[in-house]
């Protein structure tokens, strides 16, 4: 099942990112996948089906936001270590 959601853009934005709305759409929808990825909200494979990618695919546009795909910090790979 999906739901559709409906907001309101201003004409101007789709001319300053040099997308069609369709586009527009595709690309809000991945920015948002990988922002709520690299916040730790979701998981790889949830991102990736909220951004309507494969995970692979997912997985190589995160190199275009400069989004590593490891979610890991210091602390994290310090418990690691000690493991």
């Amino acid at each position: 099942m999906s739901v559709q959601v409906s907001i309101s853009i201003p004409d101007s934005a789709f001319s300053a990112l040099h997308r069609s709305p369709k586009g527009f759409a595709k690309e809000l929808r991945l920015a948002a996948a990988v922002k709520w990825y690299e916040a730790g909200m979701v998981s790889q494979a949830k991102a990736a089906e909220l951004a309507g990618l494969a995970r692979a695919s997912f997985l190589r546009s995160l190199a275009r936001y400069k989004v590593s795909p490891f979610q890991y910090d210091a602390t994290d790979l310090a418990g690691e270590m000690n493991d």
